[in-house]
């Protein structure tokens, strides 16, 4: 599984309706995602380095990339893959994916969403960048502001839909933040199945706003499971501004 692709972070923003539409709110870098949305007509670009490996860091390499796009109030299409990868197989680029989020408000301070997607076989497959066929996942999402400086996310779902078994996909995380600065770390976890072996770990991961229009992150994944690549990242979220009316 990819760990950078599946859009999700545990939000450092509040939710989708009290901020800027030009507020940065990233996903990156966890495992996970979160329930909001880019604001309508506004793009917003992720974009992360990461260094992985079972064995060492020297493993494996990939520039991940994640578009997306504010569609209508409460919905976004994510278009996201690996721009460069290197394995000790080979050089190339990863497979592509996209996926769909439907957002919705249960309370003022809590939101939840329903993210299918899809990931098209279109990587490099002798580097081992590419599953080879086409993958779904479908991930419900729950996000909470549970006190002032705290947030929570939770996704739940199964993933790897076309190749065997689902791999059912669970994370809990929490994010604590003071002024420009925040603190996340994610618990997370995949059955085997036909799509992988079984994999959980735990990511932690330090935010930075040095505006409002950009965020910061860096911080790394210890893998819990045999075979579960440990990973350290840096990243960037860029909100593009106003795209199309």
């Amino acid at each position: 599984m990819r760990f950078s692709l599946l859009p999700i972070l545990l939000s450092l923003a509040e939710a989708g309706a009290a901020q800027s539409p030009r507020a940065a709110n990233p996903e990156r870098p966890t495992v996970a995602t979160h329930a909001y949305a880019v604001a309508p007509g506004y793009g917003e670009l992720e974009q992360g380095i990461a260094l992985r490996g079972v064995r060492s860091l020297g493993e494996a390499t990939s520039w991940d990339l994640n578009l997306k796009l504010g569609l209508a109030r409460g919905w976004q299409l994510g278009v996201s893959g690996i721009a460069y990868g290197r394995t000790d197989s080979g050089t190339g680029v990863g497979d592509l994916g996209v996926a769909l989020k439907g957002r919705t408000d249960l309370t003022a301070t809590t939101a939840v969403a329903v993210v299918p997607s899809v990931t098209l076989p279109t990587g490099s497959q002798g580097a081992g960048l590419s599953a080879g066929r086409a993958l779904g996942a479908l991930v419900g999402v729950v996000s909470a502001d549970v006190a002032p400086a705290w947030h929570m996310d939770i996704n739940l779902g199964p993933t790897g839909i076309g190749v065997g078994k689902p791999q059912w996909f669970g994370s809990t995380g929490v994010t604590w933040s003071r002024g420009a600065a925040a603190l996340t770390m994610e618990l997370f976890g995949f059955t085997s199945g036909g799509g992988g072996p079984r994999q959980s770990g735990v990511l932690v991961a330090v935010l930075i706003t040095p505006g409002e229009w950009v965020v910061a992150d860096a911080g790394g994944v210890w893998g819990a499971a045999p075979q579960t690549p440990n990973q350290v990242f840096l990243g960037l979220t860029t909100n593009l501004g106003r795209i199309f009316e």
